[in-house]
């Protein structure tokens, strides 16, 4: 057999990020909205899709959509760029600010798919750490970017896996430091919706800042894929020399305008979800597990009396799927369970709590 080609070495030694997908009764493992959308949305999406002309290319501007997005956000339409998800968002931003011969920052443990998107793109990693409880600080943002210089960095708040939110000086601290020599922050918000804190409102034509967020959580589509990036028109308009044309279809851009519509009842969901998230979170810590506070719509904790993995694979065989962090940089035996309905909630703490029952030693022994 002849060569086969080979892929770029810089990526030989990367692994896919992939959550496992297993057919189970009760999926708490990838941040899903545990319901989907309104009955409403999918008659008008339908009625919507009837008109569309699909033997025609989309807008490729995504115009209506995009003003839309701006209305909600109080921004100029060229303040709002669009992709297939909040990922291909960060990657078209790498596209045009990473690569080779530059460098993003990333502070672990966090979003494995900044650093993941970054190396892909050729850009080079370097990488801060969290404290102990999860938080992050203006002190360790400032002692990274003075020392590497790093073209863009990304921060995540709500966090994930850990669901910690960045304090309100972190972002500021942030944008001082890179604007010393020009550098880019990304604020990924996908689970902004279910948190009182945001950067949204940093936002101007004044700062390299830029602000990703999705429609898979909150807006309950993450089988549509649509996510959307907000900043200063001056860094977007870069994005557009390297995204793909006629990237974003028409049926994912007539469903965001659909679904933007949908605000008050996607509001009063997520309201729903973080009372589910204080309960769960309340129940935990009647456990014998660590539990970390979160402002995202999962709760991050680390069984006591069984390994992580052990109890991963306990309530796999009860049908229950959560996500097992045990490998992950910073988060040894941790799991994170995604918040679902009430019902799929209780089945979830009625087996962790079988789980761990079987796992405390009896007394005497």
């Amino acid at each position: 057999m002849s060569e086969i080609p080979s892929a770029r070495s810089e990526i030989a030694d990367l692994e896919g990020y992939h959550s496992p997908q297993v057919e189970v009764d009760v999926r708490l493992n990838t941040n899903e909205s545990p319901v989907p959308p309104p009955v409403g949305f999918f008659s008008a999406l339908a009625d919507a899709v009837r008109t569309l002309g699909l033997n025609r290319y989309p807008d490729r501007a995504a115009t209506s959509l995009r003003s839309a997005l701006a209305h909600r956000y109080s921004l100029d339409v060229a303040q709002v760029f669009c992709g297939n998800g909040s990922n291909e968002v960060l990657q078209t931003v790498l596209l045009a600010y990473g690569g080779a011969g530059r460098t993003a920052a990333v502070f672990e443990p966090t979003y494995a798919l900044h650093a993941q998107i970054a190396r892909a793109t050729g850009t080079r990693v370097v990488t801060g750490r969290r404290d102990d409880d999860f938080a992050l600080s203006a002190d360790v943002v400032r002692s990274l970017v003075d020392a590497e210089r790093p073209d863009v960095v990304f921060l995540c708040s709500p966090n994930n896996p850990t669901g910690t939110i960045d304090a309100p000086e972190v972002v500021p601290a942030a944008l001082e430091s890179l604007g010393e020599y020009g550098g880019l922050l990304v604020v990924d918000e996908a689970y902004g919706q279910f948190s009182t804190s945001s950067a949204v409102d940093l936002l101007g034509e004044d700062r390299a800042l830029l602000v990703s967020r999705t429609f898979s959580k909150t807006w309950a589509l993450a089988g549509l894929r649509l996510g959307y990036l907000m900043g200063p028109s001056w860094c977007l308009s870069e994005l557009d020399k390297v995204v793909l044309p006629y990237h974003l279809d028409a049926v994912k851009q007539a469903a965001g305008v659909l679904a933007l519509g949908y605000a008050p009842e996607m509001e009063e969901r997520v309201a729903a979800l973080v009372a589910e998230r204080e309960r769960v979170t309340s129940a935990l810590r009647e456990l014998p597990v660590v539990v970390w506070p979160s402002a995202a719509n999962f709760v991050l904790f680390r069984p006591g009396v069984r390994s992580g993995s052990e109890v991963w694979q306990g309530l796999l065989e009860r049908s229950i799927l959560v996500r097992d962090c045990s490998s992950w940089d910073g988060l040894a035996g941790c799991l994170r369970v995604t918040i679902g309905t009430e019902e799929e909630n209780d089945r979830f703490l009625v087996a962790l709590r079988e789980l761990l029952r079987e796992g405390t030693p009896e007394d005497g022994i």
